[in-house]
């Protein structure tokens, strides 16, 4: 069984920067596109970040850039999201979510894994 388990989430300055970490289990991943996703109250879950887990390309939202990164510890099969200059805008519950295969899709209804969420709050 597949298993995705975020952690790392929390209460934060603006300008302040928060790691979040995604335990995945239940599957071999080398053939997956990894990704984080964001849904602030009221919102449409959205894309954050992605990478390919053999190979390591990344791929972000422009709203992202400069500011996250992306990255993936194979032998720990953990994914990890590093935040930094946050801003209130960027509060969110944030999930990691797996998709099968090497193309790297931005769609939510495309990824066949997800974690339960963790919340991340930048207050002003």
């Amino acid at each position: 069984q597949v298993q995705l388990v975020e952690s790392g989430g929390g209460l934060v300055q603006a300008g302040g920067s928060l790691r979040l970490s995604c335990a995945a289990s239940g599957r071999t991943f080398s053939g997956d596109v990894m990704g984080w996703f964001r849904q602030a109250p009221g919102k449409e879950r959205e894309f954050v970040a992605a990478i390919k887990w053999i190979g390591g390309s990344t791929y972000y939202t422009d709203s992202v850039k400069g500011r996250f990164t992306i990255s993936r510890d194979n032998a720990k099969n953990t994914l990890y999201l590093e935040m930094s200059s946050l801003k209130p805008e960027d509060t969110a519950v944030y999930y990691c979510a797996a998709k099968r295969g090497v193309v790297v899709i931005t769609a939510t209804s495309r990824y066949d894994y997800w974690g339960q969420g963790t919340q991340v709050t930048v207050s002003s």
